[in-house]
């Protein structure tokens, strides 16, 4: 009968938690100084549902499995964090920090340690299939999160002009449950963003593997589902960007990008693009994803100080068109 007790409690953080509002907290980048701490304490403030965290979270930069136990431990440590995570259930992925090393794939030596740390101190639901990767989904109320892993099959598969992204493996588990899920809506998110609106140079973002980001496309239009929103982080920078995606997928897809936590911002993160339709280097700030009505989707870039940024809402009118509407 304990045995029985301690895993519900752990399922409490599962696919099965279906709150009638859903309101789930997107952060990234993050560290054990008090401007992380003033966001943790924010976050409790808003009556979550969930929190997602999408990476560098911490910072570790080694596949040594004792330091990545000992960061782990020391990020769980730090009080504004474990109150919040007591609280709320927690969901994450990872992104290259955590993963083992700055702007790395999956060829990276030793990141079975990383799997293995990840998956001793964050309590996902699953993590990946057959002792591969960490990747996994959640549903709340009537919205599907699927949380990709961007980082342990990158460039494991396929050639040198067309490398894979997210591998066989994991492209048919999204292919798959994205197409048996029965939500109104679906939030795609990554460590990496979705886009190649990125500063000079780096190699980790989906603008680095154009035959995988098509696919992801023919994989949402295959899916025939409706509204679909992208979710990135990584870069040290908020953005909203609108994909033109309307001939490929049936309708234009929104990216949110929420980062930092912490108090680095990168400028170079913030190149001109015509997508953008929102852009701001804001410290301590995160992402609120709210469902305000049974077809209503709301998100908001929000601060420390609970300052909302840019709000956006996502509206379910009829099968097979939406509208948003934003502020700012």
């Amino acid at each position: 009968m304990l045995r029985l007790f301690l895993l519900a409690m752990l399922c409490s953080c599962s696919a099965n938690h279906k709150p009638e509002q859903v309101k789930i907290a997107f952060g990234s980048c993050a560290n054990e100084k008090e401007g992380s701490s003033l966001v943790w304490k924010q976050m409790a403030k808003e009556n979550l549902t969930a929190l997602v965290l999408l990476g560098d979270t911490p910072y570790i930069d080694t596949t040594d499995l004792e330091v990545q136990r000992r960061r782990y431990q020391e990020f769980a440590s730090v009080p504004a964090f474990a109150s919040l995570v007591k609280e709320v259930p927690l969901y994450s992925t990872w992104d290259d920090h955590d993963f083992g090393r700055n702007d790395t794939d999956g060829n990276l030596a030793g990141k079975e340690n990383s799997r293995k740390a990840f998956m001793e101190f964050r309590k996902n639901p699953s993590y990946g299939e057959h002792d591969q990767g960490i990747y996994t989904k959640f549903t709340q109320g009537d919205v599907t999160v699927f949380l990709l892993d961007t980082r342990w099959f990158a460039k494991t598969e396929g050639s040198e002009t067309n490398p894979t992204l997210l591998g066989a493996q994991q492209w048919e588990w999204l292919e798959r449950e994205l197409g048996s899920s029965n939500s109104t809506f679906y939030v795609i998110a990554c460590g990496m963003v979705f886009n190649d609106s990125v500063r000079p140079g780096k190699p980790d973002c989906w603008g680095r593997y154009p035959i995988e980001f098509a696919r992801l496309l023919s994989v949402i239009k295959n899916s025939e589902k409706q509204h679909v929103v992208l979710v990135g982080g990584d870069v040290h920078w908020s953005r909203v960007l609108k994909h033109d995606t309307e001939s490929k997928v049936g309708y234009d897809l929104y990216e949110f990008i929420t980062s930092p936590i912490h108090e680095k911002l990168i400028e170079a993160a913030n190149p001109p693009d015509e997508r953008v339709i929102f852009s701001i280097g804001e410290i301590n700030s995160f992402l609120l994803m709210e469902t305000n009505s049974d077809d209503e989707l709301q998100f908001t870039i929000t601060n420390k100080d609970g300052d909302e940024l840019y709000v956006q809402t996502i509206t379910c009118t009829v099968p097979n068109t939406s509208k948003t509407q934003a502020s700012h």
